[in-house]
């Protein structure tokens, strides 16, 4: 099994977010899954991604996603 491996901007750029934003998400509590490395190296699931994304999905405005 290949898991591919996406660094911080290339994981922003997939969401279609700002590196900013995933920033200060692992420092906020980290909503979007990732993966450290050694001390610095920060890298995030191509499919933890995609989960994040369909975690999003919301059928209204005052639609909060807890059940």
């Amino acid at each position: 099994m290949q898991t591919q491996l996406l660094n911080t901007t290339q994981a922003a750029h997939y969401l279609g977010l700002s590196k900013a934003f995933l920033e200060r998400d692992r420092w906020a509590g980290a909503r979007v899954p990732f993966i450290k490395i050694g001390s610095r190296a920060v890298r995030y699931r191509l499919q933890d991604l995609e989960y994040y994304i369909e975690s999003c999905i919301r059928k209204s405005t005052s639609d909060t996603g807890r059940k």
